[in-house]
């Protein structure tokens, strides 16, 4: 299993409020060729991917809405 990476995102657009994510390492490897290919930041290309899969994500069912035998949703923490 390939160890994730910690990426402090600001919450904001502004100083003050951060936010860490863990990635994959390849999927961060990928998100960093993007920013550079576009010249863009890491969280503008967060920030974008966010709002258009947004529509997607907000469809897929919650924790309490699981199909029976699937396995259970990860506890936070």
């Amino acid at each position: 299993m390939a160890r994730g990476t910690k990426v402090k995102v600001d919450g904001t657009g502004g100083p003050g409020e951060r936010q860490s994510l863990y990635f994959p390492r390849e999927m961060l490897e990928e998100i960093k060729a993007e920013a550079l290919r576009q010249d863009r930041s890491l969280s503008w290309i967060i920030q974008k991917a966010w709002r258009v899969a947004r529509p997607k994500i907000e469809q897929l069912p919650s924790a309490n809405e699981m199909e029976p035998g699937s396995p259970p949703p990860r506890r936070r923490g």
